[in-house]
């Protein structure tokens, strides 16, 4: 009876609450309870307001509880401080019929790239990025009176689930801070396309602020975290904007990882137009996963890209992400999906590897079949640094 009736009061809320945000417009929040225990994520990166958007609909049918917009999500690069480019180009996402379904149906949490930021590759020393920021909470509906309006950039956390189902969404502002990067002497050459890594240890990736926030919310306790970052983390062997390219600030954010015992850190990320699976066990606290999912609808098309970090080859078509977590048994699932929905990308994550004291055990991540069970071809590999024999599995489609 009690949960009968809990089925009609949830159903008749969800209806209520989808009829005022169809009339408060498509940048309305929907606020996700505390205590909601996720299970099924989506998030995609680099969306040409410009281009046709299809990708909404297979979005949308994963059913997503939770969407994270992690950059690039509008394109507009502005020319001067009227930011003129940049509005236009967030009135434009806001009247799309498939973002203002998403927006009228599911919670979504957001960060910034450089597009949506204002300029190609920018970091602290762009001029325009206060007016930036305040587009950024307009459009996104950060509360005036939240944590976030009371600092500068746009970084932010939330913690989702009761203990022993507990997510911590971190999602960082990779651009507001940012010093300037080393400019590459070969520019389009393989590994040093555009920058090279700059070890000095004056620069920083998050700023001063934002890295002593970062290590408080690393010591809440959770059971799984996921850490967004709208450029690459832990890949290697390009010379793309990453976090590789301040090796001092990377090597920073993994031993902060370690020294807070935070456990279930996995990277989330964007910003390279393509989607692509990474692991790291050197120098880290036990194994560091990161998907990386670009582009919605401007991917390059073709790469044969590799780097040491890298689980299998490259998805350079358009593409989406999906975390699963499956919180009885324990287990992850990080894929990306192809325009159509269909999986191309996937591997699978025990929780009870993602613990500090376990450095020196197997990580066991296990085959993700496709949905008819079928698990063809695989791609096979060893971990780069535990003991011989030790291996990963990735699923890929036939």
């Amino acid at each position: 009876m009690c949960s009968g009736w809990l089925t009609i009061f949830a159903k008749q809320a969800r209806a209520l609450l989808l009829v005022t945000l169809l009339l408060s417009g498509p940048a309305a929040a929907i606020e996700l309870p505390a205590d909601t225990v996720l299970q099924r994520i989506a998030f995609g990166s680099c969306a040409d307001q410009n281009r046709p958007q299809p990708f909404w609909s297979p979005i949308l049918a994963f059913e997503p509880q939770l969407f994270l917009m992690i950059g690039a999500n509008v394109y507009g690069d502005v020319s001067s401080g009227a930011l003129t480019e940049l509005r236009a180009a967030y009135d434009r996402l806001a009247g799309i019929d498939g973002f203002k379904r998403l927006r009228a149906s599911v919670p979504v949490l957001a960060t910034w790239d450089d597009p949506d930021y204002g300029a190609n590759d920018a970091g602290a020393s762009f001029p325009h990025r206060a007016g930036a920021t305040r587009l950024f909470r307009e459009f996104w509906g950060v509360p005036a009176d939240g944590p976030q309006a009371g600092r500068e950039g746009i970084y932010d956390a939330h913690v989702f689930g009761p203990p022993g189902r507990r997510l911590q969404v971190i999602l960082l502002d990779t651009r507001s801070f940012r010093s300037d990067l080393r400019p590459t002497d070969q520019r389009g050459a393989p590994g040093k396309e555009r920058y090279l890594p700059d070890p000095d240890p004056t620069k920083t990736m998050l700023g001063a602020a934002q890295w002593a926030w970062l290590e408080r919310q690393l010591r809440q306790p959770a059971d799984l975290r996921l850490i967004v970052s709208s450029i690459q983390v832990l890949a290697d062997g390009h010379g793309y904007e990453r976090w590789g390219n301040l090796p001092t600030e990377r090597r920073r954010l993994i031993d902060l990882i370690g020294a807070t015992r935070a456990n279930g850190v996995v990277f989330v990320s964007g910003d390279r137009h393509i989607g692509a699976l990474y692991l790291r066990i050197d120098g880290a606290p036990y194994p560091l996963y990161e998907i990386t999912s670009s582009s919605l609808n401007r991917p390059v098309g073709a790469s044969s890209e590799v780097g040491p970090h890298q689980l299998g080859p490259v998805y350079a078509k358009e593409n989406f992400g999906v975390i699963e977590i499956d919180w009885q048994n324990g287990g992850v699932t990080l894929a990306l999906r192809d325009n159509r929905g269909s999986r191309v990308r996937a591997i699978d994550l025990a929780l009870a590897d993602l613990q500090p004291s376990l450095i020196r055990h197997e990580p066991t991540p296990s085959l993700s079949p496709a949905a008819a069970g079928t698990v063809s071809p695989v791609c096979r590999g060893k971990w780069p640094s535990l003991e011989a024999g030790s291996s990963w599995q990735i699923f890929m489609p036939a």
